[in-house]
């Protein structure tokens, strides 16, 4: 989505002269500026690499940007996940160590 610099109105991608406020969407002076409310991939990989601070950001930003925030919390949650299941595959292939060990002796 874009929206006009000049009146903030949403404006359609092939959108030349802004419907609200009438200003030229083409000119270096009225930038076409980018919802600050998308999520990107970057809090994705900060929640994920760093998943206190995805939850953070989710909780802190959960009202004002709810798409960022959703973003920070599926990495953080998605980090937390392939941390337990990697725990869990560690103790059984852990397991199956000892046990075999044991029955070899």
């Amino acid at each position: 989505m874009k929206y006009c610099s000049h009146c903030g109105e949403q404006l359609n991608d092939e959108a030349v002269v802004c419907v609200k406020c009438g200003c030229s969407v083409a000119s270096p002076k009225n930038k076409v500026l980018e919802d600050p409310n998308e999520s990107t991939l970057l809090y994705a990989v900060l929640g994920y690499f760093v998943p206190l601070a995805g939850l953070i950001l989710f909780v802190l930003w959960n009202e004002t940007y709810p798409r960022r925030a959703k973003s920070a919390g599926k990495g953080a949650l998605i980090s937390v996940i392939v941390g337990a299941v990697i725990s869990v595959i560690s103790v059984i292939i852990y397991v199956i160590a000892i046990t075999t060990l044991m029955h070899t002796r």
